[in-house]
């Protein structure tokens, strides 16, 4: 089950990239991320009552409830670079720079937990993954360079920060339901985003914000919510190292909107990356 869930993860998650790159074009990205959160929250403890889980919030022991606190710090941080990034850059370049997150993430994941089960195919895999990575990052001309200059260090401080989340959520949600576990860190992601809108003095742009793009970045909100509901409860009943890799398949439907939607085009270099990322990971799930 919990492979499925990690594959539904990476469908909404996929699809909320395109939707956030369609709100803002023209709406500031630390505003359009705090208003995201409004809509993941809401949606996170609709859940939570839906399975009925909110009685259990009392259960959750001190070490539990500060590494999801942690985990939703990480998560701000992640989220208030990426889509810096992807106002700037096109997202078939900052996608997968952002989806590098995942070696880290395996890394940390076998020396922490010790999911050592096939080591030698998830370490061949995590080179093929970081290789596909290095193809897909392109080399551009001169008169890009320096649009390059302001994408990539939000692009690489996003997977950093994206990598300690799986990490510190995967301890946080330990004996605590998934949903309510997503829920208390979206609380927490909702506060970090609106204090860096208001420390940031953006409040006044929220009326400026166009009709159509509020609803793209309300419905990436949605997307949001249902990627995290699938994506915690696969690493609380799953492996981290193959979860992980899994989620990051997004990539795919990004990149195929992206090309279709916003028509970047896709090298055959870059291709080749991207064949390579999603074989790597195929590979990691069937030896999970």
């Amino acid at each position: 089950m919990w492979l499925v869930t990690a594959m539904m993860s990476a469908v909404f998650a996929g699809i909320t990239s395109i939707l956030a790159k369609c709100g803002i074009k023209k709406t500031d990205s630390d505003v359009a991320t705090a208003l995201r959160t409004v809509v993941v929250l809401v949606f996170s403890w609709m859940m939570v009552f839906v399975v009925g889980s909110a009685g259990t919030i009392g259960n959750i022991g001190p070490k539990s409830l500060i590494f999801l606190i942690l985990s939703g710090i990480a998560t701000g941080a992640s989220w208030l670079c990426y889509f810096k990034a992807l106002s700037v850059g096109n997202v078939n370049k900052v996608v997968p720079i952002d989806k590098s997150s995942t070696i880290l993430t395996v890394i940390l994941a076998i020396i922490l937990f010790g999911e050592t089960n096939h080591l030698a195919v998830k370490l061949i895999c995590t080179t093929v993954l970081s290789v596909g990575i290095f193809l897909m990052i392109e080399k551009k001309a001169d008169t890009e360079k320096e649009t390059r200059k302001v994408w990539l260090p939000y692009a690489v401080a996003s997977a950093v920060f994206a990598a300690l989340t799986s990490i510190l959520g995967k301890v946080g949600i330990e004996n605590v339901e998934s949903n309510l576990g997503t829920a208390i860190r979206t609380a927490v992601v909702l506060i970090m985003a609106w204090v860096i809108v208001w420390v940031k003095g953006k409040k006044s742009k929220i009326k400026e914000i166009d009709k159509k793009e509020l609803l793209f970045i309300s419905l990436s909100g949605v997307a949001t919510g249902g990627s995290w509901l699938c994506y915690y409860y696969a690493i609380q009943n799953g492996v981290v190292s193959v979860v992980v890799p899994i989620d990051k398949l997004s990539i795919v439907v990004s990149i195929m909107f992206s090309y279709f939607v916003f028509k970047e085009e896709l090298t055959k270099k870059a291709l080749l990356g991207l064949v390579m990322m999603v074989l790597a990971t195929i590979a990691m799930a069937v030896f999970a």
